[in-house]
């Protein structure tokens, strides 16, 4: 059983504006959740449902991390479809939190195993992880999918024109863009937010109002002809989003240029 206050947890995200998709993953998975934590077994219950599998096509289960000796993190995943899960302590909430994004992001989630599995069968495990483990790993922990058909609003993103984005803008932005959480440890950040969280910001040439699943395929499908790559990616403090955090409703909450930064020189 991973051991999590399951009130709390679900409390923070039914109040998140941010919230969905991962929201709707807890929601299925709520319906067996006890007040001291959620079975291992509920979780396998949903990614049978869903035919969950790795990035080799193996099964998905969640286990006990303790349970088994695992040298490569990814590769154990790949090869055998287990994704060692912590219970207790600090971690228990983070991989709660990386079930869910399986559960949400079930395509992109097996893509990311496979590149990671394949750089370390070809390169072994290393010193370093290499940019494109660097990036497949940025994007697992820490990704917000922007998600518009707007070129407008996807240059103010990359241009850092946060006035443009989220204040000139701001009526619009609801119609022409969706940010979506993917990273885990950024939706962990945001159960007790703070002003400067930043998520990496990859876009996604999608109109707003598309289905997560259709989203969830457009990038695997994308990741399987090119891996991530930072270079892709912008900053985006996501406390920005309109409707997001109540202080943003003041234009002057854009003028603290210490978490929106301009672009560099």
């Amino acid at each position: 059983m991973i051991r999590v206050d399951t009130g709390r947890f679900g409390a923070a995200l039914e109040a998140s504006p941010w919230g969905d998709p991962i929201l709707a993953a807890w929601r299925r998975l709520a319906r067996d959740a006890r007040p001291e934590g959620i079975a291992l077994a509920a979780l396998d219950a949903l990614a049978r449902e869903q035919s969950l599998c790795s990035g080799c096509g193996r099964s998905l289960r969640f286990i006990a991390a303790g349970s088994v000796a695992v040298d490569a993190y990814e590769s154990h995943i790949a090869r055998t479809g287990e994704v060692p899960t912590r219970t207790t302590g600090a971690g228990a909430v983070h991989d709660l939190l990386n079930a869910l994004a399986w559960l949400a992001f079930p395509r992109i989630k097996a893509r990311l195993n496979a590149i990671q599995a394949g750089i370390v069968a070809r390169e072994g495990i290393g010193g370093r992880r290499g940019p494109v483990r660097d990036a497949a790993t940025v994007f697992d922990e820490n990704a917000a999918l922007f998600v518009t058909a707007d070129s407008s609003f996807a240059a103010a993103l990359r241009e850092r024109r946060w006035r443009s984005l989220f204040v000139e803008g701001r009526e619009a932005f609801g119609q022409r863009v969706s940010v979506r959480l993917f990273g885990h440890a950024l939706v962990q950040k945001l159960l007790e937010p703070y002003k400067s969280i930043c998520a990496h910001a990859w876009i996604v040439p999608l109109p707003a109002d598309i289905d997560t699943a259709e989203v969830d395929a457009w990038l695997a499908a994308r990741f399987a002809a090119a891996s991530p790559s930072l270079d892709e990616a912008r900053p985006l403090p996501v406390l920005g989003v309109p409707g997001w955090w109540p202080a943003n409703a003041d234009p002057g909450f854009y003028a603290d240029e210490a978490v929106f930064r301009p672009p560099p020189r």
